[in-house]
């Protein structure tokens, strides 16, 4: 669907197709000279040997990552069986090597099922994850025995198919906080033999898909004509689909000024809502009761208030 996009170039959203080989901070830090604004975060990491849809947030929009991190996600992948690695993909060293039996329709088949729904996923070690103040990989880099407890994940659709002797590709669709790697390892401990993912793409992250996103060529060459800009989603495009409430002048002055407003005959209640003026202007996030009393939750301002 063609998109609107946000008169501003340092507020709002830009969808990266990022390359291989590439860390998401490293991603962060070129978009952050391209667009001369430093603030800028992601809605959630890609490892350096996977490809595909980063979401950027630009200034003000920053201050919304954490509702466009809560996004289901899609991924495309290749595994390989027999190997395991220390990080659970192609970066890491082997660390077991078994064969791989033979496996047909009907075992594909049982193992999607037995990935799908509800897991208790044990994160990979070289992860970002926090153990006592410190990042899981930077203690599994120093050689440090790194434990981390089971977390509460959902894969809501998982395809496998045979992809050669030894590999599989896979189509999964997730929840946030789930680990491809980990899913590929765990297969493949149920197999027998092992594995490690070899190949990832993110093809979707909620509303957005790959299809819509700039590589950094094509944001390069936006930035040396002065047009970088035209890359930049409005805040709220993350959010449509959640319930809208709209003030007039005195209730948009009060969520403002951080301060609940009921007016304007809105009376649905919503948990968490975008807000707006009169005049569509996007103000931030509320909530709303059954009585109409819009509450701010999060208060954009200054040029975000022009997205």
């Amino acid at each position: 669907m063609a998109r609107k996009r946000a008169s501003s170039g340092l507020d709002g959203l830009v969808l990266v197709d990022k390359p291989a080989g590439w860390t998401s901070h490293d991603v962060v830090a070129k978009a952050r000279r391209l667009f001369g604004q430093p603030r800028i975060g992601h809605t959630g990491t890609l490892d350096p040997f996977a490809t595909g849809l980063l979401v950027l947030c630009l200034g003000q929009a920053t201050r919304l990552a954490e509702y466009l991190t809560a996004h289901e996600k899609e991924y495309t992948g290749e595994v390989v069986l027999g190997i395991e690695t220390d990080t659970a993909d192609s970066d890491g060293e082997e660390t077991r090597r078994a064969p791989v039996p033979d496996l047909g329709p009907a075992d594909l088949e049982r193992l999607a099922a037995a990935f799908t729904g509800r897991l208790a996923q044990v994160p990979p070690a070289h992860s970002a994850v926090k153990v006592g103040g410190q990042r899981a990989y930077a203690l599994a880099r120093k050689g440090e025995a790194v434990e981390l407890a089971p977390r509460e994940v959902e894969v809501f659709t998982l395809e496998l198919a045979m992809a050669g002797r030894d590999r599989l590709t896979l189509r999964v669709r997730c929840g946030p906080g789930t680990y491809v790697r980990a899913l590929a390892r765990d297969i493949g401990r149920a197999i027998g033999c092992g594995a490690h993912l070899a190949a990832l793409r993110r093809t979707r992250s909620g509303p957005f898909r790959v299809g819509e996103a700039y590589t950094l060529e094509a944001l390069e060459r936006l930035a040396a004509a002065g047009r970088a800009g035209d890359a930049v989603l409005p805040a709220d495009e993350g959010m449509l689909r959640w319930s809208a409430a709209i003030l007039g002048a005195a209730g948009a002055g009060a969520f403002a000024r951080g301060n609940p407003h009921r007016g304007g005959g809105f009376r649905a209640p919503a948990a968490l809502a975008r807000v707006y003026d009169a005049a569509g202007s996007f103000l931030g996030v509320g909530s709303v009761d059954g009585a109409g009393m819009v509450r701010p939750v999060k208060v954009l301002r200054g040029e975000s208030r022009e997205i």
